[in-house]
């Protein structure tokens, strides 16, 4: 493609600020990450710099409000952060950094005390305090009201014990935003959240855990023995958890189809330069119909489900209730997203193929997108509800 911005032109949304903080933002990943993409992937893990990096930057804070050391910025700032960090050609950098802005802090800055914020929401807009998030458990992923991790109150303490599963920056976060069951007899109404610091003791990491795809990001199992924490720590209300992670799973949730969808897009720009230059029985990839068909296609099915998407924001941004088309989006764009990444890896042949090439760990990275942060299946579901099924 001629022009990498043509995707995010024509938009009423995007404006001259906007335009701005993309190009000093694909400068930061595309000169300092992505040249690091082979050596990262094969360590399995990225530097801690990265994120003080990125927070003094202002990037992990971009949308929160000043007062808290954010940057001031909007729910378009935050969909241009998700939408430039897969050029880093890193999923996995991506997810752990968005979990890090998006995912594992934005109730903090909602729900949080004056003293939460200061001791664990500001230290992680700079990047210094790694943030993880703790609900998913090795019996309980999808099913969130399923949770088993317990924490009992104890005079000015709770005590909890439990264990949690597939937790990105596990192996190396400073405090879990964590999803524990305060009432064992009330499914939904005994989820409680709490800001749990990892240096506690009774926290054990399990293992590093080994994934097909988005390698460079550390997922973790996790044990928690009988560790103590002030009831300062709780998050909001008791007893109102479950409902504050649905919540917050739709900012997550967005996020998600943003950055999945910008992904997609970049393996397919790459495989139209790649199909441009090919040659095959003397002509190039791209001059025959059916391959210049399959192009369109593609490029079609992103645009749609980028303006899905940003129809979505529009009304995320806008506090408008968006539960429908958040789903629809995050549906879509991993729907599309693995289909486009697959049809990309046929169009390369044999070479799409070989781990030198990044389109073979895109095709790997890109299949989480229908797992993370809600199934399609879960997707499904809610849309089924919504309308009445």
């Amino acid at each position: 493609m001629s022009d990498p911005n043509a995707p995010y032109k024509n938009t009423p949304w995007y404006t001259e600020e906007h335009h701005i903080f993309r190009d000093q933002l694909r400068r930061w990943v595309e000169g300092t990450l992505t040249p690091h993409a082979a050596e990262w992937e094969a360590a399995g893990i990225f530097p801690r710099e990265v994120f003080e990096e990125a927070g003094r930057r202002g990037y992990l804070g971009v949308r929160y409000p000043e007062e808290v050391g954010g940057a001031g910025g909007d729910i378009w700032h935050t969909m241009v952060w998700s939408e430039e960090l897969p050029r880093s050609e890193m999923a996995g950098l991506a997810m752990a950094l968005l979990v890090q802005s998006d995912m594992a802090t934005p109730i903090i800055g909602e729900l949080g005390t004056a003293e939460q914020k200061e001791e664990f929401l500001r230290p992680a807009l700079r990047g210094e305090k790694i943030a993880a998030l703790g609900v998913s458990e090795p019996q309980a992923g999808s099913d969130v009201a399923g949770i088993r991790t317990y924490a009992k109150k104890d005079g000015d303490d709770y005590v909890i014990s439990g264990s949690k599963m597939w937790i990105t920056n596990g192996t190396r976060a400073d405090f879990i935003t964590l999803a524990a069951r305060t009432d064992m007899n009330d499914r939904y109404g005994g989820v409680s959240l709490f800001l749990f610091p990892t240096d506690t003791p009774g926290f054990s990491v399990g293992r590093k855990l080994d994934k097909v795809g988005n390698r460079v990001s550390d997922t973790a199992e996790l044990y928690l023995d009988a560790c103590r924490i002030p009831k300062r720590y709780l998050l909001g209300q008791e007893g109102a958890g479950f409902y504050y992670i649905m919540q917050n799973f739709q900012g997550e949730r967005l996020v998600g189809a943003s950055s999945g969808t910008a992904g997609a897009q970049l393996v397919l720009n790459k495989t139209i330069a790649y199909a441009q230059d090919r040659k095959a029985f003397g002509k190039p990839l791209t001059a025959f119909q059916v391959n210049r068909h399959k192009i369109v296609d593609m490029e079609t099915q992103l645009e749609a489900v980028r303006r899905l998407t940003y129809h979505a924001a529009d009304l995320f941004g806008r506090g408008v209730p968006c539960q429908r088309e958040i789903s629809m989006a995050k549906l879509m764009a991993a729907q599309t997203a693995m289909r486009v990444v697959d049809e990309c890896v046929q169009l390369h042949g044999g070479m799409g193929y070989m781990e030198e090439m990044y389109v073979a760990r895109a095709w790997r990275d890109t299949r989480l997108l229908a797992i993370g942060g809600g199934t399609n299946e879960i997707m499904k579901e809610i849309l089924g509800k919504l309308m009445g099924l």
